[in-house]
């Protein structure tokens, strides 16, 4: 298959090597990483401490807790996903590449999700045992985090690539992200809420997994079209 004068290996190739470029960059600026993670982890940290050894209250504000925390740290690193591209050049000559724009973003914002979606993931069993979540519910929760940081990873990147260059970009980027964030932090914490109660919650993933598959299908498209914009 050929797209213009790219064939599908030189198309995956340009995928593959956007996001391996950024995973380089983020491991010569470790902070990109671990500044998200160390405030996913003092809020979920402090919270219990704050409000007691309430068992009943730990598992009540546990779910809601840990989604609220890793959204907003999911928002702490969207910042930088074109902005060092925008400062050295690099973002012109990616538009100026013959690889399409709407892979190049994809590739962009996959090695986004690596360095910030994906350690959330991680680290999220070691803080849900302060709010006594049973293994179970452990699990949902890392379901639940994995389709949705992917969701805000791609909904984020076009919020980003709006603001890239603009003064109190971040502020901006934060008012157009969270309205699309919301029913993902709604299903995400009530999944986990069904689950740690003995309900039924599959219908919860489904949301989520459709919820991801839609913002795959859109925001890549969405992405590269603000970028153009934001370049003008």
């Amino acid at each position: 298959m050929t797209v213009g004068n790219v064939t599908t290996p030189g198309l995956i190739a340009g995928l593959l090597g956007t996001a391996q470029r950024d995973l380089l960059l983020v491991w010569k600026r470790p902070g990109d990483v671990l500044n998200p993670l160390f405030f996913f982890a003092m809020v979920c940290t402090l919270f219990p401490l704050a409000v007691g050894p309430s068992v009943e209250q730990l598992e009540f504000a546990g779910p809601g807790v840990l989604w609220v925390a890793a959204l907003l740290a999911m928002l702490l690193s969207l910042n930088s996903l074109f902005l060092s591209d925008f400062e050295d050049g690099s973002l012109e000559q990616l538009l100026l590449s013959p690889q399409p724009l709407v892979l190049l973003a994809l590739g962009k914002t996959f090695a986004h999700w690596l360095t910030s979606g994906l350690p959330l993931v991680i680290l999220s069993p070691l803080l849900a045992v302060a709010f006594r979540m049973p293994g179970e519910t452990i699990g949902v929760l890392m379901a639940t985090l994995a389709l949705g940081t992917i969701s805000l990873s791609l909904l984020g990147s076009v919020g980003a690539a709006l603001t890239v260059g603009l003064h109190r970009g971040t502020a901006l980027l934060s008012l157009l992200t969270l309205p699309l964030a919301m029913p993902v932090l709604i299903f995400g914490a009530r999944t986990v809420s069904l689950a740690a109660s003995g309900d039924l919650y599959s219908m919860g993933i489904y949301a989520l997994a459709a919820y991801a598959v839609g913002a795959l299908s859109l925001a890549p498209f969405a992405t590269a079209a603000a970028l153009r914009i934001s370049n003008e």
